[in-house]
């Protein structure tokens, strides 16, 4: 009953306001980081606010002066240095769009990422080990999220204006270009745009029409038979009202 009780208070979230670096990879030529602080810490996942959007599924790795007896790897070095798995993410609004703040739960996973996610680090995964403390390789604490093209929600064509933002390195917008819907669903939509934005980054989108304003993430691009480029965006943070 005892071990029971010390293994429960373990996993317990304890709510240590301590400094982190979050980095994340959203695409092989695309990284940013952040420094922000936890809002409560396990040995086996935290919680924080980003600035920067981010979606569930995805590695991150961060870097914490987190106490030896909280940790599951890394006992003897300074910073405990873990790649860790987005498991929940909430928008929280600000008075304009360009304050939101974003609350962020993962789990940590190891020393390591899956040797995928360097070929590929958009893509999303779920724990598939529960007792991942003690797997040796990535690959067997997570699986990737398979993708696939079949859309659960109905696409209308309905034009909608939107205002495309792409955030740089510094979370500064370094492009934008006002735009119209080819589709949209309540998940996603296409988007006529000249702009180049490789699959696995993060938009901003806002609809002066709708008064709203989402975060997406580019999951292909295309050019239609009248030439015109397409990106097709699902989004991460709300569905769009239809």
């Amino acid at each position: 009953m005892s071990e029971e009780r010390n293994w429960k208070r373990i996993r317990e979230r304890l709510a240590l306001n301590l400094p982190v670096r979050v980095q994340c990879r959203e695409t092989p030529d695309f990284e940013w980081m952040e420094v922000t602080r936890l809002t409560n810490v396990t040995p086996f996942g935290a919680g924080f606010t980003l600035k920067r959007p981010t979606e569930k599924g995805r590695l991150l790795y961060m870097t914490i002066p987190m106490p030896r007896q909280l940790r599951v790897f890394d006992h003897v070095e300074n910073q405990y240095r873990i790649w860790a798995v987005v498991r929940y993410v909430k928008r929280i609004d600000g008075p304009v769009s360009a304050t939101n703040v974003f609350d962020v739960g993962v789990a940590f996973i190891g020393r390591r990422p899956p040797a995928s996610h360097e070929r590929e680090p958009w893509k999303r995964y779920d724990i598939s080990n529960q007792q991942f403390q003690t797997a040796a390789n990535p690959e067997d604490v997570v699986k990737p999220i398979p993708t696939s093209d079949e859309r659960r929600h109905t696409r209308h064509n309905i034009p909608i204006d939107m205002l495309l933002e792409v955030l740089d390195e510094q979370g500064t917008i370094s492009q934008t270009e006002s735009t119209v819907t080819e589709n949209i669903s309540k998940k996603g939509a296409t988007l006529f745009t000249t702009l180049k934005v490789a699959i696995g980054r993060f938009l901003r989108l806002t609809s002066q029409q709708y008064n709203l304003t989402v975060h997406a993430a580019v999951r292909g691009a295309s050019t239609g038979m009248d030439g015109i480029p397409r990106l097709h965006v699902e989004f991460i943070d709300g569905e769009w009202p239809l």
